[in-house]
């Protein structure tokens, strides 16, 4: 099976390199001929633990290419998918889908017999119709369906979600469509992976409703952590308690700085802008927005109170920038909302991120200090604080960040630490909710 993957950014190249795991012959389209190139050379763009193995593996297998040549790709395609970004814009909420329309237009010009364009990029509801509309406008004579296949993958552990999903959903019109794609994903038979076919709207819908509530869940711990702290509670048992019950479940009930990431933030404010276009209310997800925003400047004043309720002057460590371990994805990390504020107020920051400080370094004040060893972060710091939990953060020698720091303030964004180890060793130990 001929499989072309129109866009190389994180869902493109995972997916892309996954149905060529799967045994299809898979060419990765992209207009940046620079990171063709990279590609080409077995350089991966974006950091995602195995990627770049398993892309060598099947480029070695000649099921995967890289190319800029869209027209010789997609001739003789049996499936198209579209997974170029769909970022919000900026000011309005909605997702941006120029690059989705044109995408489509190219495709249309160059399609050769009976052709499946599947949308893969997480669009609003009624771009799978619109697509349609193009690709005719462009090629009358076409012969094609157009489907939606969203992704349900995390960042940290996509290869795994790819390989071992929960459920692979896919939107169809035709049986011709919906054989082709049952037969791409037909290795995952062998798991019993339930397939749930659907209309194209309800397709699209899935997507951001399933990421919307998660964020909810997020959002709602968050709020509950504040609750706790005001009454005395752990939110780690209200979570836990929470949790034991099956119709809620444990996951996502993790309280923190807020969600951050590529999804949530996106997939939330286009949520909201599809159902306000659409006559209908979204007051749920309207709130999970507004109490995220809400944590990450609570976290803001946590640590200005840490402090004693002033950063002027004070050195604060800072070990993770990323919105979450296992990626360099900054996108709408807590760190671009927590860390501003706090340089403005006169605080010297030293930060350290496993895979992340490259990025930061585009979106962070300047003033930022990389420390490429975590260990210099916190030498002769007032506070230290931990915003991303990767696990090399997790053992830390508490006894020699104690000496090398000149203050105690230790402010644990992430709850993975014990209050009673922190504050024997002689530490000021701050959290969130407990």
């Amino acid at each position: 099976m001929n499989v072309v993957m129109i866009g190389t950014g994180y869902v493109g190249l995972v997916s892309g390199t996954c149905f060529a795991e799967f045994g299809a012959d898979v060419t990765c389209v992209d207009v940046d001929a620079s990171k063709i190139e990279r590609l080409n050379r077995g350089e991966i763009p974006i950091y995602e633990p195995g990627l770049d193995r398993l892309v060598a593996s099947n480029v070695d297998g000649g099921r995967l290419n890289f190319t800029t040549e869209l027209a010789a790709a997609v001739r003789g395609a049996d499936l198209v998918f579209i997974a170029v970004g769909t970022p919000t814009r900026r000011g309005e909420g909605f997702a941006d889908l120029s690059y989705v329309y044109e995408a489509a237009r190219q495709v249309a010009q160059h399609l050769e017999g009976y052709t499946v364009i599947v949308d893969k990029s997480t669009v609003p509801v009624g771009t799978a119709r619109n697509v349609e509309r193009i690709v005719r406008e462009e090629n009358a004579e076409a012969d094609f369906d157009v489907a939606s296949n969203p992704e349900f993958l995390r960042e940290g552990a996509a290869i795994a979600d790819f390989m071992r999903p929960d459920r692979v959903v896919l939107g169809v019109e035709s049986e011709r469509a919906e054989r082709l794609l049952r037969e791409l994903y037909r290795p995952l038979n062998l798991r019993e992976t339930p397939i749930l076919v659907t209309g194209l709207e309800s397709a699209e819908l899935i997507k951001y409703a399933a990421n919307a509530f998660l964020a909810t869940k997020i959002s709602f711990i968050n709020e509950m952590s504040a609750l706790c702290e005001a009454v005395g509670a752990d939110v780690h048992a209200v979570a836990k308690g929470m949790g034991m019950d099956g119709r809620i479940g444990s996951k996502f009930l993790h309280p923190g700085p807020g969600y951050g990431g590529s999804c949530f933030p996106k997939d939330t404010q286009a949520l909201v802008r599809i159902a306000q276009e659409h006559g209908t209310g979204s007051r749920i997800v309207e709130a999970v927005i507004e109490v995220n925003a809400a944590q990450k400047a609570r976290m803001i004043k946590k640590i200005r109170g840490a402090l004693g309720g002033s950063e002027a002057g004070r050195t604060i460590a800072v070990l993770g920038l990323t919105f979450k371990p296992e990626t360099d994805d900054m996108r709408d990390s807590p760190a671009l909302s927590i860390l501003p504020p706090l340089i403005e107020k006169g605080a010297r920051i030293r930060a350290h991120d496993p895979q992340g400080m490259h990025e930061a370094k585009n979106l962070l004040p300047v003033e930022v200090e990389y420390c490429d060893d975590m260990h210099e972060t916190w030498r002769d710091a007032d506070a230290l604080v931990v915003l991303t939990e990767w696990n090399v953060y997790r053992g830390l020698d508490f006894e020699r960040v104690r000496d090398d720091m000149r203050g105690r303030v230790f402010v644990d964004l992430r709850n993975i630490y014990e209050r009673s180890t922190l504050e024997a060793l002689g530490f000021e130990y701050h959290c969130v909710g407990r």
